[in-house]
């Protein structure tokens, strides 16, 4: 039921307005535990191209195990310290943060860390802070 309803799901609010605020200005791509099909409908909702869109499926494993963050540097040509990955699971921390990218933590609900998480560069209940620092600012 819920694969059948799949196309259905809403991205939490502003992040359309997020992630259109940054498209013009840094590559975007996801990183999902998702099917490959599953995925890529759930990218095509946020009203933005995200490329790459990295897969459970197609890394070989499951978050937070490094292989897809790895992956998605691959493909985006980037190396871990040029990325900042927008983590919404405290697991993020620990598989974005092992490989070595900096993590903007959207902790909408305002959940603990796994206790073995690097910290974050920043933690909001709110992606609208997201802009400003990919900006620069902090």
């Amino acid at each position: 039921r819920l694969t059948a309803r799949w196309s259905e799901l809403e991205p939490w609010p502003d992040v359309g307005r997020v992630l259109g605020a940054l498209a013009a200005e840094v590559p975007l791509g996801t990183v999902t535990n998702c099917s490959e099909s599953l995925g890529r409908v759930a990218a095509g909702r946020v009203g933005v191209p995200l490329d790459p869109v990295v897969t459970a499926e197609r890394a070989g494993s499951y978050k937070p195990r490094p292989e897809p963050y790895r992956l998605a540097l691959d493909e985006l040509g980037l190396a871990p310290h040029e990325v900042l990955f927008v983590a919404g699971s405290g697991y993020d921390l620990v598989g974005a943060g092992g490989v070595g990218m900096p993590v903007y933590w959207h902790n909408r609900r305002g959940l603990d860390a796994p206790p073995e998480a690097p910290d974050p560069l920043r933690v909001e209940r709110s992606l609208l802070p997201l802009v400003e620092v990919v900006r620069g600012g902090s």
